[in-house]
């Protein structure tokens, strides 16, 4: 917890406000871009929506004084997190996209277990057997959802899957970025990523650029206002309270998500989907909490 970061209950409460905020944000991001599928090719989505970000996060560079051009861009974490950025970003979009937008919010709420995972892995963290087990139990509720043994399967649900990975992977290399480059930086390149992402998906789709309505420009210019808001919020909730405190409330875009594919989208909730939500949600939580419990003595025992 660095200094400046105050730790009473009223800061807690404040930042808690601000991640559901910042989840509502994003999951209304999330329906506007399905929205916009609707009417445009994958490929024009991901420009138009990475071109607006960018746009929005080198404006706030300039008026901070920051430069987007460090030599740290081009340092070799911040070159896996691209990797990582475009592959999350086209995969989760194409799954809002082509399936049910509740499935694939609730598949996304399994990054932190990855998270957690990776960070074992890779940058030798120590994770107890406990933690490990929730990890296993909320992979389970994954593919209690897209069911890939049942006669429901779709091969379109792995799109969510990869999505996942890919911001996990995101979120790993991100932790490992230089500290030279602030949150501004980060958002311009990630919307670079997706600038990148539908110009690469352009050659796989072949689809022709499609004239721009109104109505599909709201969405997109709503989308790109909301991924920009949510990012703004995200950051202020993190920097609100503490880490512990706000993190949990991260699982609201699970609410917000599953209720805007139902509102919007009609879409149905089945026995499988609350089944496996439960046990994605509650084994997040456990290991939050669990981290929580061995921080005071030791982050070697979990």
């Amino acid at each position: 917890m660095t200094a400046h970061i105050q730790t009473d209950a009223r800061s807690n409460l404040i930042g808690s406000a601000w991640m559901i905020l910042a989840m509502a944000l994003f999951a209304l991001e999330d329906a506007l871009l399905k929205g916009a599928s609707a009417a445009l090719p994958i490929w024009q989505i991901l420009l138009l929506f990475g071109s607006g970000g960018a746009v929005i996060f080198a404006i706030v560079a300039a008026l901070r004084g920051t430069s987007l051009f460090h030599p740290d861009v081009l340092s070799r974490p911040m070159k896996v997190r691209v990797l990582f950025e475009i592959l999350g970003r086209l995969f989760y979009v194409l799954a809002i996209a082509l399936t049910p937008l509740s499935a694939a919010t609730v598949i996304l709420q399994a990054t932190p277990l990855v998270v957690v995972a990776g960070a074992a892995l890779f940058f030798g963290e120590t994770v107890g057997w406990r933690r490990w087990s929730a990890i296993l139990i909320g992979l389970i509720g994954v593919f209690i959802i897209i069911q890939p043994t049942g006669d429901s399967f779709s091969a379109l649900s792995i799109l969510a899957v990869l999505g996942m990975l890919g911001f996990a992977g995101r979120d790993l290399a991100s932790r490992a970025a230089p500290a030279t480059l602030g949150t501004e930086v980060l958002g311009f390149y990630g919307f670079l990523c997706i600038i990148i992402a539908g110009l690469a998906y352009q050659f796989w789709e072949g689809a022709p650029l499609t004239p721009v309505d109104l109505h599909t420009g709201l969405h997109v210019t709503g989308a790109v206002l909301m991924g920009a808001a949510a990012y703004a919020s995200l950051m202020k909730a993190m920097r609100t309270g503490e880490v512990s405190a706000v993190t949990p409330f991260r699982y609201s875009r699970l609410l917000f998500g599953v209720a805007l594919g139902v509102v919007m989208f009609g879409e149905r909730l089945d026995q499988t989907m609350w089944i496996g939500s439960a046990l994605i949600v509650a084994s997040g939580l456990y290991i939050l909490w669990r981290g929580r419990q061995a921080e005071p003595l030791s982050w070697k025992k979990s």
